[in-house]
């Protein structure tokens, strides 16, 4: 068993039998190092473990790229960090800072500039002049620094100015109070991890979060605050995980750069032919890449079906419902969306009802291997892919024992010839069709 940095991942270093790989604090390694942790999953084993995932990682969880497990049962006696978001208030940070000193505990006080660090050190001095102070910060010689941080552990000062180096890695059970400077400068995963130093014994440990006005700050900083102090319980990190993926978006997830057409085709079809892939290679099966199955049958009508704007005239409702509607995966979903509009905007007007009548026989339609179904006036046709799961017998039967109205036109087309005047008849022709096409 190895144990050892980044420096493992670095090209002269060979392996001579890998069998498994841990990654603790996950969220420390870049693109390009977990490129060449990909590179060993053939053969290698891999846990990663993080208490707050980053974007990438967590969307690809989601989307079954990769295995997620949850740890959310803190250890015994273990009490939730108390988080207070705050402008910089001179009184309560005294109060503060005496109130951990009185019951002797320990105090961070994270200061992530290292030009005015020893300046910012001297201010808490003479803010709070019974408190013994240090600074440590990753400029510092290796020696110094390490000696900082074992007087620290040995409780010979009790306040510690620092930077981000205690990010991770730092257990130090009488630290139970740790203060933020200009906290909206950081990230969320960043901030729940720097939250995270304090409370690790059974007081109550509390974080302040210190930041200035809402002028300064931005949107995002904001955001990524509200979310931090409104999840102080235990194991939220999985939560606070996926609200950064709603802030910061999923990012690059296929190599140091996007990779193939994901900016083409948008994020969202992406993501659905990926799906799509994961669901063929976990049955077993290579993933179809043909688009006429990709999108499922065409129906075609010749009926007025759409949601008229008269009925819903926000244009961008009405194309999140077409979107929906496309999206539906079986009836009942269907019917459920139908219920909902009836709901909201009142009763479906004719050309709803056909649209959501379109959709059903698009759903009946696709998995018999019909690529085109179009009924009109005086009949129309059905054209079948190269390779249909109807039997061809099914076909046969039809033509035999209707030969005025069905008729085979090529090697894939099924000719219809029947008076189909209204949207009634074309319907309810179609919905029979289809069914005894089912049937075999």
């Amino acid at each position: 068993m190895i144990v050892g940095t980044h420096r493992l991942l670095q090209g002269d270093v060979k392996f001579h039998d890998l069998g498994l790989v841990i990654v603790d604090e996950e969220q420390r390694f870049g693109v390009r190092q977990k490129e060449a942790l990909k590179a060993l999953r053939a053969e290698v084993h891999l846990l990663t473990l993080t208490a707050t995932p980053i974007p990438r990682t967590l969307n690809m969880a989601m989307s079954g790229l990769r295995e997620l497990s949850i740890i959310a049962t803190p250890p015994a006696h273990r009490l939730a960090v108390q988080t207070v978001v705050t402008p910089w208030d001179a009184n309560l940070l005294r109060e503060a800072f005496q109130r951990e000193l009185a019951r002797g505990g320990q105090v961070y006080f994270l200061h992530n500039e290292v030009d005015t660090i020893d300046r910012m050190a001297r201010e808490l001095g003479e803010l709070v002049p019974e408190a013994r102070i240090r600074v440590a910060h990753g400029q510092m010689p290796e020696r110094e620094l390490e000696q900082v941080m074992l007087d620290f552990h040995r409780q010979r000062f009790n306040v510690l100015v620092c930077t981000t180096i205690i990010e991770s890695g730092i257990d130090i059970p009488s630290a139970n109070t740790i203060v933020i400077h200009r906290a909206d400068r950081f990230g969320l995963a960043q901030l729940h991890q720097l939250r995270g130093r304090v409370g690790r014994s059974h007081h109550r440990a509390y974080a302040y979060l210190v930041v200035p006005n809402k002028k300064a700050m931005t949107g995002d900083a904001e955001k990524r605050l509200e979310a931090l102090a409104s999840l102080e319980e235990l194991g939220a990190g999985f939560t606070l995980a996926t609200h950064d993926l709603e802030i910061r978006g999923a990012g690059e997830l296929l190599g140091e750069d996007q990779s193939g057409q994901m900016a083409e085709i948008g994020f969202s079809l992406y993501t659905e032919l990926l799906e799509r892939a994961v669901k063929s290679i976990r049955s077993g099966k290579i993933p179809d890449l043909d688009p006429t199955l990709r999108h499922g049958a065409e129906v075609e009508l010749n009926l007025p079906a759409l949601i008229p704007d008269d009925y819903l005239p926000d244009v961008h409702a009405r194309l999140t419902l077409y979107k929906r509607i496309a999206g539906a995966r079986d009836e009942d979903r269907l019917k459920e969306l139908q219920v909902e509009m009836v709901d909201r905007f009142g009763v479906l007007p004719d050309p709803a009802k056909q649209l959501f009548a379109v959709a059903e026989l698009k759903l009946a339609a696709t998995p018999l291997g019909i690529r085109k179904l179009e009924l009109g006036p005086t009949g129309g046709r059905v054209i079948f892919l190269p390779q249909p799961t109807i039997d061809p017998m099914s076909v046969i039967r039809l033509i035999q024992g209707q030969p005025k109205v069905y008729a085979m036109e090529g090697p894939d087309k099924l000719r219809l010839r029947m008076e189909l005047p209204d949207a009634s008849s074309r319907l309810r022709t179609a919905k029979g069709l289809l069914s005894l096409l089912a049937k075999g």
